[in-house]
């Protein structure tokens, strides 16, 4: 085997070695798509915005301050 049989075994073994991290890191790439579309999907079902959370929570936090001058206004308290 001649040093330029050698090179060109080694220039194409590093290719396949190239070809094979490439392909690996396609399907990764694509599996994070997938995931990712999962993500969007589950969080736009799962969580509250926090403007709707806010308007949810204004009338128990409306209460809690008339339960709290309630408590203030006391005749009995020390």
């Amino acid at each position: 085997m001649g040093l330029e049989q050698g090179f060109l075994l080694l220039l194409g073994a590093g290719m396949a070695a190239l070809g094979w991290f490439s392909r690996e890191m396609y399907g990764a790439v694509q599996q994070l798509k997938e995931d990712l579309a999962k993500l969007e999907i589950k969080i736009g079902t799962d969580f509250v915005r926090y403007d709707r959370l806010r308007e949810m929570l204004e009338p128990i936090g409306k209460s809690l301050c008339e339960i709290k001058e309630a408590l203030h206004e006391k005749a009995d308290k020390r």
